[in-house]
């Protein structure tokens, strides 16, 4: 069966790729935010993941408001990222692993998911900044990786509470998949953010700390908020919340925080990065 070792999850901004690609690592400004993942690094070399299963939202480069699925899974066996306009370098394309793509699919619409099947996937920097933050330098990716899109874009958006069944059932699926997989789950985005209209700029550290509080030891208080409710406390874009709940939901019962960090602001973000480890 596959096993999850634990889960990462972390900010996406788009800025990142920049700092990355013009080395400022050290640099003042961006030192707090970087110097958070030197244990990450330490903790994923220490669990060797085989497999990469990735919660994030697209922002338009394989989506968009035309056609927008509320969940999509990836069941490619390579997935590029291209040109966002941000300015970011292009990556290595990320190599994938159709049969365990398929078998989470086959699992989710079993129980009741009507989940987007993508055999073709552009991931964009939502998933390929925080790859290139886990694991950095370049060359190939020494993961898998199964891509799983959530919509944060255009409302109707998924419930907490959704998401986080959906977390579990993933969970479940990767539980019986008869293969010996070491997994690391991922969820991406956030934290607390408003890119535009009259809260631009807007942060809440109260809440955000709740949350990294609360996304450890009671989880499921989170699910109680509705997507109205999370708009207000951390932003139009700070909804990207519940790419964390997802992740949080893969793991079972009781978890350790190993590792956590807390930075304001990058790019007008809240910056959030935890470790976690289910407790065996």
């Amino acid at each position: 069966m596959a096993r999850i070792v634990g889960a990462v999850t972390t900010s996406h901004i788009p800025a990142i790729g920049r700092a990355i690609a013009k080395n400022l690592q050290d640099d003042p400004y961006w030192q707090p935010f970087f110097g958070g993942f030197a244990r990450v690094h330490e903790w994923l070399a220490q669990v060797k993941p085989d497999v990469a299963v990735v919660a994030y939202n697209d922002h338009g480069l394989n989506f968009f408001l035309d056609k927008m699925p509320t969940f999509a899974i990836g069941a490619a066996a390579e997935y590029r990222n291209a040109d966002e306009g941000w300015g970011i370098p292009t990556l290595t394309p990320f190599r994938g692993i159709p049969d365990l793509s398929w078998h989470l699919i086959e699992s989710l619409v079993a129980a009741e998911f009507d989940v987007t099947t993508c055999q073709e996937m552009l991931v964009d920097h939502g998933f390929s900044l925080p790859m290139a933050l886990l694991w950095p330098g370049g060359g190939d990716w020494p993961v898998r990786v199964v891509p799983v899109s959530v919509n944060t874009v255009q409302h109707p958006l998924p419930t907490p509470a959704r998401c986080w069944k959906l977390g579990r059932a993933l969970g479940r699926a990767l539980a019986a998949y008869d293969e010996d997989l070491s997994v690391v789950v991922i969820g991406t985005g956030g934290l607390s953010h408003q890119l535009d209209g009259k809260r631009a700029g807007f942060i809440n550290k109260a809440f955000d700390e709740m949350c990294m509080e609360r996304i450890v030891g009671d989880p499921e208080s989170l699910t109680r908020y509705t997507i109205p409710q999370l708009v207000e406390q951390a932003g139009a874009q700070g909804v990207e919340l519940v790419n964390w709940i997802v992740a949080r939901g893969m793991l079972e019962g009781e978890v350790a925080r190993v590792h956590a960090n807390y930075h304001i602001p990058i790019s007008n973000t809240a910056a959030g990065l935890m470790v976690l480890e289910p407790r065996r």
